[in-house]
């Protein structure tokens, strides 16, 4: 069994390696190990994660997509959802999610020909409640940006929003490779952070000029 493990978190100041010993753990108590981990520090509400699909490139049938939360795969809308989903199963890779127990089943190597029926109702509905899961992921999402965007707007009218601060030192190694013309990309893996941050110090660069 090839089990290959997603780390995602959202801002390059977050650690998306927090959850990797829940993971070696959970993976350990099936007498298994993760043969690979794919990290990034991409929003989970989009489709533009190049781990995420390097992971599914790299991924044959029969392996498993390991994560710690339904809510770290996707924050997606329901059509980028749908879209992921179809790349998953197209690729014929399981799903599994600490926080979705009825996939924990595909953490077995073998399933009795007795066991049959049950292991497709358990799939049938395991499929069922990560598409649920995926729904409340991205409801979530949209409760807390909605909050913070009343939150930004009442501090506006009492004029206390001063903005999200610039990290400078970032910004000016940031652009000290684009400068020297560096891809997007590159810039965002050398310095490791994501691509958002480097396109927002470009941005902020042009502004300024």
């Amino acid at each position: 069994m090839f089990i290959r493990a997603y780390l995602r978190a959202s801002t390059v100041d977050q650690d998306a390696n927090r959850a990797r010993k829940a993971l070696e753990d959970f993976v350990s108590s099936h007498g298994q190990q993760i043969a690979k981990s794919y990290i990034e520090n991409e929003s989970g509400a989009s489709l533009q994660r190049p781990k995420l699909f390097e992971l599914l490139d790299d991924a044959k049938p029969g392996d498993v997509l390991l994560v710690e939360q339904v809510d770290r795969l996707s924050r997606l809308t329901e059509s980028d959802w749908q879209q992921l989903r179809a790349t998953i199963k197209a690729k014929e890779v399981r799903v599994v999610a600490l926080d979705l127990p009825t996939s924990h089943q595909f953490m077995q190597t073998t399933t009795a020909a007795a066991d049959a029926f049950t292991s497709r109702m358990l799939a049938a509905i395991n499929d069922m409640l990560l598409d649920m899961l995926a729904a409340v992921a991205r409801k979530d999402y949209e409760d807390r940006r909605r909050r913070q965007s009343e939150g930004i707007s009442k501090a506006k009218e009492k004029g206390a929003y001063k903005g999200r601060g610039i990290d400078k030192d970032k910004h000016s190694r940031i652009m000290a490779l684009v400068g020297k013309g560096t891809g997007i990309r590159e810039t965002a893996r050398l310095l490791e952070v994501s691509t958002s941050t480097v396109l927002r110090a470009i941005e902020k660069a042009k502004a300024n000029a």
